[in-house]
């Protein structure tokens, strides 16, 4: 299936892509076991699109159970070499309060105990460059078909992936902050550096969930589910129009 444009991967909220086709299931399994759920494998426009569920389709794995090796190896072996990781999030500065999409540049790694490598196995060891961990050159694309679409998105930012499943606390937050964080989620990591070992192209569309915890204009907000999910919902409307423009693009660039 080498003819797969791009590979999406949902996160919370996010458990199918709107106006995919003519879809194809497939249930994979990999050296590194199963990914979280089945493969939907169809069409956006004329173009062919993979989408996984990070969590599964009934949000029933936990971020830090994440088999993140087998999702990324599973989208690999059906033909995705870009891969657009839909991450929600909270947001932690002024530019990133809720219903805000961005493509962050920059990441801190703060989860502990999960597998984050490919070598872990044996073989070679690979001591990848990961001073820019998204991929340059999808991320133009992103923010190029962004603003064919007239779709706000912020870019650049720092993602700062904690361990979850639980939410932050206010001190947690303040001391993110003060490391540069702009972004807080549960599922950056390691995806994005196994990514890198892989040899895909990767980038993060952040979807702002909700102010994280003493972020926002309310220090004592309490966080619901149901405002996440209506958040995610909301921003979550400017999606096909931006991946319509992004599949666009690279079909432009070929001709």
């Amino acid at each position: 299936m080498s003819d797969i444009a791009l590979a999406v991967i949902g996160g919370t909220g996010l458990y199918r892509l709107a106006d995919l086709r003519d879809i194809e299931t497939h249930e994979p399994d990999t050296r590194f076991g199963r990914p979280s759920g089945p493969l939907r494998v169809g069409y956006l426009g004329a173009h062919r699109v993979a989408f996984l569920a990070r969590h599964g389709e009934g949000h029933s794995v936990p971020p830090h159970r994440i088999n993140y090796r087998a999702n990324l190896s599973a989208l690999q072996a059906i033909g995705a070499r870009r891969v657009l990781a839909l991450n929600t999030v909270g947001g932690i500065t002024a530019r990133f309060g809720p219903r805000a999409l961005a493509c962050p540049d920059q990441l801190i790694d703060y989860t502990w105990g999960r597998v984050s490598t490919v070598c872990e196995e044996g073989g070679e060891v690979l001591h990848v460059d990961f001073g820019e961990p998204y991929t340059a050159s999808l991320r133009n694309d992103v923010l190029a078909a962004a603003a064919t679409t007239g779709t706000p998105l912020v870019d650049f930012g720092c993602y700062g992936a904690t361990q979850g499943p639980r939410l932050e606390t206010r001190a947690e937050i303040a001391r993110m902050r003060r490391d540069g964080c702009d972004l807080v989620g549960m599922t950056g990591m390691p995806e994005a550096g196994l990514a890198r070992e892989m040899g895909l192209d990767y980038a993060c569309l952040a979807i702002v969930a909700n102010w994280a915890a003493g972020a926002g204009p309310q220090v004592d907000e309490v966080i619901t589910l149901q405002d996440v999910l209506d958040n995610v919902a909301a921003a979550s409307a400017h999606l096909p129009g931006l991946l319509g423009a992004l599949l666009d693009r690279w079909s432009e660039a070929r001709s």
